[in-house]
């Protein structure tokens, strides 16, 4: 059985001292650091951190860490989160009518590849709740209209609190979320295919296919309100060449999406991405 672990995400300013200040804070309090990743962003005079320690024989008990850790970050102008391995996070799966990258997050979460709770799932069509009841997951049918569209983003805000969610994971949602939505709940993870800008809109595989594309690829990233442009967490590629119908170019693009979107929501839930700009750093 793993012990739990603590895991501290920092960026700040770069200075030097810094990697010996931030291990010297858990050293000095008794904690046995097994992982540490670094990045310096020279361009951007960024430095951004990941370190994970364990919780046994650790002399500050879970609810004084975060003041503790403070002082030391405040003089360094610095943007932190704290997290505990043993604390599960609780996702929300928001659907429209494709099941492929939905049916891969439920199968994984299944087999314990997603260490997560998943208590309530979101669409705007029935089509999906057969796999909802199947999982024992809370379904939500919300149809959207132009005339219901902000109701509607109310209730969905009303459930992510009644339900505690942390993440909401985009699984072919097919609905451009409002800022009314993003500004009172950031953590969301979407997934789209990687012709963006090229081929947006409807048909994009036939118009790539028409245009002779020699690969395709999928995107998952962070929702923020400029649509399809939030930060990157994980992206794939794969070649086609002039044999591969439109209907080849769809089957691959399935199943990029699904692998692209899981790895994204694995990476996040396991703490290993850190936000700055409109960039990520992957600790992986």
């Amino acid at each position: 059985m793993n012990l739990p672990t603590a895991t501290l995400l920092v960026s700040c300013p770069d200075q030097k001292g810094l990697v010996a200040k931030i291990a010297n804070f858990i050293y000095s309090n008794g904690g046995n650091i097994i992982h540490a990743d670094q990045h310096t962003d020279f361009s951007a005079n960024i430095f951004l951190t990941r370190i994970e320690w364990q919780l046994e024989g650790f002399n500050l008990p879970r609810d004084v860490i975060a003041p503790a850790f403070s002082a030391i970050a405040k003089p360094l102008n610095a943007n932190w989160q704290l997290r505990f391995s043993d604390t599960i996070p609780r996702l929300s799966i928001w659907v429209t009518k494709q099941d492929h990258c939905l049916l891969d997050l439920l199968w994984r979460w299944q087999a314990k590849e997603l260490i997560a709770e998943i208590p309530l799932m979101i669409s705007n069509h029935l089509t999906l709740k057969p796999l909802a009841d199947q999982f024992g997951i809370d379904f939500y049918h919300l149809p959207i209209s132009a005339d219901n569209k902000l109701e509607q983003e109310t209730q969905q805000l009303e459930l992510l609190k009644k339900y505690q969610i942390d993440l909401v994971v985009l699984a072919k949602y097919m609905q451009i979320l409002t800022p009314g939505i993003i500004d009172n709940f950031s953590q969301i993870i979407n997934i789209h295919h990687s012709f963006l800008p090229a081929f947006a809109g409807a048909n994009p595989y036939q118009r790539a296919h028409e245009r002779g594309v020699k690969i395709i690829g999928a995107t998952a990233h962070y929702v923020t309100a400029d649509l399809d442009e939030g930060p990157i967490i994980e992206q794939d590629v794969v070649r086609v060449s002039h044999r591969d119908t439109v209907a080849d170019l769809i089957r691959k693009g399935k199943d990029l999406e699904r692998l692209v979107l899981a790895r994204a929501v694995r990476l996040h839930l396991q703490n290993r991405v850190l936000i700055y700009g409109n960039r990520t750093v992957v600790f992986a």
